[in-house]
Protein backbone atom coordinates (compact mmCIF):
# COMPACT_ATOMS: atom_id res chain seq x y z
CA UNK A 1 0.00 0.00 0.00
CA UNK A 2 1.41 3.14 -1.03
CA UNK A 3 0.47 5.30 2.44
CA UNK A 4 2.06 2.90 4.04
CA UNK A 5 5.37 3.12 1.94
CA UNK A 6 5.30 6.82 2.16
CA UNK A 7 5.16 7.09 5.78
CA UNK A 8 8.01 4.88 5.63
CA UNK A 9 9.70 7.04 4.01
CA UNK A 10 9.07 10.13 6.04
CA UNK A 11 12.14 11.85 7.93
CA UNK A 12 11.97 12.14 11.41
CA UNK A 13 10.38 15.50 12.73
CA UNK A 14 7.72 15.11 10.10
CA UNK A 15 4.38 16.67 11.48
CA UNK A 16 2.00 13.89 11.95
CA UNK A 17 -0.64 16.80 13.58
CA UNK A 18 -0.28 18.81 10.39
CA UNK A 19 -1.37 15.81 8.06
CA UNK A 20 -4.25 14.96 6.50
CA UNK A 21 -6.41 17.78 7.81
CA UNK A 22 -9.67 19.39 6.59
CA UNK A 23 -8.79 22.68 7.76
CA UNK A 24 -11.08 21.90 10.46
CA UNK A 25 -10.07 18.50 12.45
CA UNK A 26 -7.52 15.90 11.17
CA UNK A 27 -9.16 13.39 9.53
CA UNK A 28 -8.25 10.20 11.58
CA UNK A 29 -8.27 10.19 15.47
CA UNK A 30 -4.38 9.36 15.68
CA UNK A 31 -3.00 6.99 18.30
CA UNK A 32 -0.54 7.74 20.52
CA UNK A 33 2.63 5.97 19.73
CA UNK A 34 3.49 3.29 22.07
CA UNK A 35 -0.07 2.60 22.95
CA UNK A 36 -0.71 -0.83 23.56
CA UNK A 37 -4.28 -2.54 23.48
CA UNK A 38 -5.01 -5.37 25.40
CA UNK A 39 -7.58 -8.14 24.44
CA UNK A 40 -6.60 -10.53 26.61
CA UNK A 41 -4.18 -12.46 28.18
CA UNK A 42 -2.15 -14.64 25.36
CA UNK A 43 0.94 -13.21 24.35
CA UNK A 44 -0.16 -12.33 20.51
CA UNK A 45 1.26 -8.94 19.36
CA UNK A 46 0.29 -7.02 15.69
CA UNK A 47 1.95 -4.04 15.07
CA UNK A 48 -0.41 -1.45 13.84
CA UNK A 49 -0.74 1.99 12.68
CA UNK A 50 -4.13 3.68 12.36
CA UNK A 51 -3.35 5.00 9.31
CA UNK A 52 -2.54 2.14 7.13
CA UNK A 53 -4.99 0.09 5.29
CA UNK A 54 -3.23 -2.75 5.42
CA UNK A 55 -3.07 -2.55 9.29
CA UNK A 56 -6.75 -2.18 9.24
CA UNK A 57 -6.59 -5.28 7.57
CA UNK A 58 -5.10 -6.84 9.92
CA UNK A 59 -7.04 -5.28 12.62
CA UNK A 60 -10.62 -6.34 11.13
CA UNK A 61 -9.80 -10.37 11.00
CA UNK A 62 -8.80 -10.62 14.74
CA UNK A 63 -12.05 -9.09 15.64
CA UNK A 64 -13.83 -10.87 13.28
CA UNK A 65 -11.87 -14.00 14.76
CA UNK A 66 -12.54 -12.74 18.67
CA UNK A 67 -8.60 -13.05 18.90
CA UNK A 68 -7.22 -12.14 21.70
CA UNK A 69 -4.11 -9.68 20.90
CA UNK A 70 -2.17 -6.61 22.00
CA UNK A 71 -2.41 -3.92 19.26
CA UNK A 72 1.44 -2.23 19.41
CA UNK A 73 1.36 1.14 17.89
CA UNK A 74 4.18 1.72 15.36
CA UNK A 75 5.81 5.26 15.45
CA UNK A 76 5.30 5.81 11.91
CA UNK A 77 6.03 9.50 11.35
CA UNK A 78 8.81 9.41 13.85
CA UNK A 79 10.90 6.92 12.13
CA UNK A 80 10.70 3.45 14.55
CA UNK A 81 9.87 1.23 11.19
CA UNK A 82 13.05 2.11 10.27
CA UNK A 83 15.10 1.34 13.26
CA UNK A 84 16.76 -2.36 13.79
CA UNK A 85 14.47 -3.51 15.95
CA UNK A 86 11.62 -3.11 13.88
CA UNK A 87 13.46 -4.26 10.41
CA UNK A 88 13.86 -6.93 12.83
CA UNK A 89 10.75 -8.12 12.27
CA UNK A 90 10.08 -6.85 9.16
CA UNK A 91 12.87 -5.77 7.19
CA UNK A 92 10.34 -4.20 4.98
CA UNK A 93 9.53 -1.64 7.55
CA UNK A 94 6.26 -1.26 6.99
CA UNK A 95 2.89 -2.71 9.23
CA UNK A 96 1.42 -4.77 10.04
CA UNK A 97 3.31 -7.18 11.60
CA UNK A 98 2.39 -10.21 13.54
CA UNK A 99 4.42 -11.85 16.11
CA UNK A 100 2.75 -15.13 17.76
CA UNK A 101 4.87 -16.69 20.52
CA UNK A 102 8.13 -17.17 18.04
CA UNK A 103 6.18 -16.87 15.00
CA UNK A 104 6.81 -13.50 12.57
CA UNK A 105 4.26 -13.12 9.95
CA UNK A 106 4.17 -9.81 7.72
CA UNK A 107 2.04 -8.77 5.28
CA UNK A 108 -1.97 -8.14 6.02
CA UNK A 109 -3.65 -10.94 3.60
CA UNK A 110 -1.24 -13.28 5.36
CA UNK A 111 -2.20 -12.38 8.56
CA UNK A 112 -5.70 -12.54 8.19
CA UNK A 113 -5.54 -16.30 6.73
CA UNK A 114 -3.37 -17.24 9.74
CA UNK A 115 -5.78 -16.22 12.10
CA UNK A 116 -8.95 -17.63 10.36
CA UNK A 117 -7.21 -20.92 9.88
CA UNK A 118 -6.08 -20.98 13.83
CA UNK A 119 -9.31 -20.37 15.03
CA UNK A 120 -10.99 -22.61 12.44
CA UNK A 121 -12.55 -19.83 10.93
CA UNK A 122 -14.12 -21.56 7.13
CA UNK A 123 -16.38 -19.44 6.32
CA UNK A 124 -13.95 -16.75 6.32
CA UNK A 125 -11.40 -18.93 4.89
CA UNK A 126 -13.42 -21.60 2.78
CA UNK A 127 -11.77 -25.18 2.94
CA UNK A 128 -13.26 -26.00 -0.43
CA UNK A 129 -10.30 -25.43 -3.08
CA UNK A 130 -12.48 -23.52 -5.67
CA UNK A 131 -14.20 -21.23 -2.60
CA UNK A 132 -10.76 -20.59 -1.30
CA UNK A 133 -9.09 -19.94 -4.32
CA UNK A 134 -11.61 -17.38 -5.26
CA UNK A 135 -10.56 -15.72 -1.93
CA UNK A 136 -7.13 -15.75 -2.75
CA UNK A 137 -7.76 -14.58 -6.35
CA UNK A 138 -9.95 -11.39 -5.08
CA UNK A 139 -6.73 -10.93 -2.68
CA UNK A 140 -4.77 -10.64 -5.74
CA UNK A 141 -6.54 -8.72 -7.69
CA UNK A 142 -6.62 -6.04 -4.61
CA UNK A 143 -3.31 -5.85 -4.46
CA UNK A 144 -2.47 -5.87 -8.34
CA UNK A 145 -5.72 -3.91 -9.68
CA UNK A 146 -7.46 -1.96 -7.33
CA UNK A 147 -5.45 -0.16 -4.47
CA UNK A 148 -2.53 0.91 -7.28
CA UNK A 149 -4.95 4.11 -8.68
CA UNK A 150 -6.41 4.25 -4.87
CA UNK A 151 -2.98 5.17 -3.87
CA UNK A 152 -1.80 7.49 -6.07
CA UNK A 153 -4.77 9.54 -5.44
CA UNK A 154 -3.73 9.72 -2.20
CA UNK A 155 -0.63 10.74 -3.05
CA UNK A 156 -2.30 13.69 -5.47
CA UNK A 157 -4.54 14.18 -2.64
CA UNK A 158 -3.99 14.00 0.28
CA UNK A 159 0.10 13.70 0.81
CA UNK A 160 1.15 16.32 -2.36
CA UNK A 161 -0.71 19.49 -0.39
CA UNK A 162 0.38 18.25 3.12
CA UNK A 163 3.63 19.25 1.86
CA UNK A 164 2.38 22.35 0.31
CA UNK A 165 2.67 20.99 -3.03
CA UNK A 166 0.08 20.67 -5.53
CA UNK A 167 -1.78 17.81 -7.17
CA UNK A 168 -0.78 16.92 -10.79
CA UNK A 169 -4.29 17.25 -12.61
CA UNK A 170 -2.81 14.81 -15.72
CA UNK A 171 -1.82 12.09 -13.14
CA UNK A 172 -5.15 12.39 -11.23
CA UNK A 173 -7.17 11.95 -14.36
CA UNK A 174 -5.28 9.12 -15.17
CA UNK A 175 -5.70 7.56 -11.81
CA UNK A 176 -9.20 8.25 -11.51
CA UNK A 177 -9.98 6.57 -15.08
CA UNK A 178 -7.96 3.51 -13.87
CA UNK A 179 -9.67 3.79 -10.63
CA UNK A 180 -13.44 3.65 -12.34
CA UNK A 181 -11.96 0.62 -14.38
CA UNK A 182 -11.59 -1.67 -11.62
CA UNK A 183 -14.07 -0.64 -9.52
CA UNK A 184 -17.23 -1.34 -12.10
CA UNK A 185 -15.18 -4.95 -12.35
CA UNK A 186 -16.03 -4.71 -8.38
CA UNK A 187 -19.33 -3.22 -9.18
CA UNK A 188 -20.46 -5.90 -11.72
CA UNK A 189 -18.96 -8.83 -9.23
CA UNK A 190 -20.90 -7.20 -6.32
CA UNK A 191 -24.48 -6.64 -8.29
CA UNK A 192 -27.41 -8.71 -6.47
CA UNK A 193 -24.49 -10.19 -3.77
CA UNK A 194 -24.20 -8.87 -0.54
CA UNK A 195 -20.64 -10.09 -0.68
CA UNK A 196 -17.98 -10.65 -3.21
CA UNK A 197 -18.94 -14.44 -3.04
CA UNK A 198 -22.15 -14.72 -1.82
CA UNK A 199 -24.32 -14.91 1.08
CA UNK A 200 -21.11 -15.13 3.32
CA UNK A 201 -18.32 -12.75 4.14
CA UNK A 202 -15.28 -14.25 3.48
CA UNK A 203 -11.53 -12.91 3.43
CA UNK A 204 -11.89 -11.46 -0.12
CA UNK A 205 -14.50 -8.64 1.56
CA UNK A 206 -11.99 -8.26 3.84
CA UNK A 207 -8.94 -7.79 1.40
CA UNK A 208 -10.84 -5.43 -0.57
CA UNK A 209 -12.50 -3.23 1.61
CA UNK A 210 -10.06 -1.67 3.82
CA UNK A 211 -8.32 -0.25 0.57
CA UNK A 212 -11.47 2.16 0.64
CA UNK A 213 -11.13 3.70 3.96
CA UNK A 214 -10.13 6.55 2.67
CA UNK A 215 -12.33 7.21 0.14
CA UNK A 216 -14.14 10.13 1.38
CA UNK A 217 -10.29 12.46 1.93
CA UNK A 218 -9.42 11.00 -1.45
CA UNK A 219 -12.48 12.18 -3.42
CA UNK A 220 -13.22 8.27 -4.34
CA UNK A 221 -16.10 8.35 -6.64
CA UNK A 222 -17.59 5.31 -5.28
CA UNK A 223 -20.37 6.79 -5.50
CA UNK A 224 -20.74 5.96 -9.17
CA UNK A 225 -20.87 2.71 -8.60
CA UNK A 226 -23.92 1.88 -6.34
CA UNK A 227 -23.59 -1.82 -5.49
CA UNK A 228 -20.01 -1.37 -4.55
CA UNK A 229 -21.03 1.75 -2.58
CA UNK A 230 -23.93 -0.90 -0.96
CA UNK A 231 -21.33 -3.01 -0.04
CA UNK A 232 -18.64 -1.03 1.50
CA UNK A 233 -21.59 0.98 3.51
CA UNK A 234 -22.88 -2.71 4.98
CA UNK A 235 -19.08 -3.37 5.35
CA UNK A 236 -18.19 -0.28 7.32
CA UNK A 237 -21.67 -1.25 9.74
CA UNK A 238 -19.35 -4.14 10.95
CA UNK A 239 -18.38 -4.09 14.44
CA UNK A 240 -14.69 -5.30 13.97
CA UNK A 241 -14.98 -1.92 11.72
CA UNK A 242 -16.47 0.11 14.00
CA UNK A 243 -14.10 -0.96 16.34
CA UNK A 244 -10.86 -0.35 14.91
CA UNK A 245 -11.61 3.03 13.72
CA UNK A 246 -8.72 4.35 15.19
Amino acid sequence: MFVDHVIASEPAGFDAGQWWTTGVKPILPWAAAGQVTSYGEDHVKLYVHAISPNARRARVCAKLCHLPVEEVVVDLFGGEQRQPEFLALNPNGKVPVLVDGDFVLCESNAIAQYFALKVGRFDLCPQDPRLRSKVVQWQCWELAHFSPPIDTLISERLLKPSRGGVADPAVEATAEKEFRRFAKVLDAQLTEKIWLLGETLTLADVAVAPALMHADAARLPIAEFPALSEWFARFTELDAWRETSG
